[in-house]
């Protein structure tokens, strides 16, 4: 069976800050947003709208959503996703949370992913408020 993918409609800017460093609090009033920690860094994903200083940024992300939930005895989503896209040379910024998995890919690629994942027989809806 394969997976319905939801398409956010606006840019994603991917942020790397010093390890201690403070998040700003305008990231807290996105809509959505993703913060990552670890023993060597802070990443956070905001809406492109959203400035502040950085260590680095890339932008112009497009964000599909992977339309759930799902549940945790699901095996190999990710895997045939990311598959799909590496063949296609399109490389990925995945995100995972409790209940789905995202899938950002640089904006320039975008129409290519979707051929791709559609060519899979993978579904590729715009996203809508409320819908996941």
């Amino acid at each position: 069976m394969r997976m319905t993918l939801a398409l956010h409609q606006e840019l994603f800017c991917i942020h790397s800050l010093e390890r201690q460093a403070a998040i700003p609090s305008q990231v807290f009033e996105q809509a959505i947003y993703f913060i990552s920690k670890t023993k060597e860094e802070l990443s956070i994903v905001v809406p492109s709208t959203l400035k502040f200083d950085s260590l680095e940024s890339e932008d112009n992300w497009r964000c599909l959503e992977v339309l759930g939930p799902l549940g945790f005895s699901m095996t190999g989503i990710m895997a045939r996703i990311s598959t799909t896209l590496a063949q296609a040379d399109i490389s990925i910024f995945a995100i995972s949370t409790f209940d789905t998995d995202y899938i950002l890919v640089k904006n320039d690629k975008i129409d290519a992913a979707i051929n791709a994942l559609k060519s899979q027989s993978y579904m590729v809806i715009n996203y809508q408020q409320g819908l996941a």
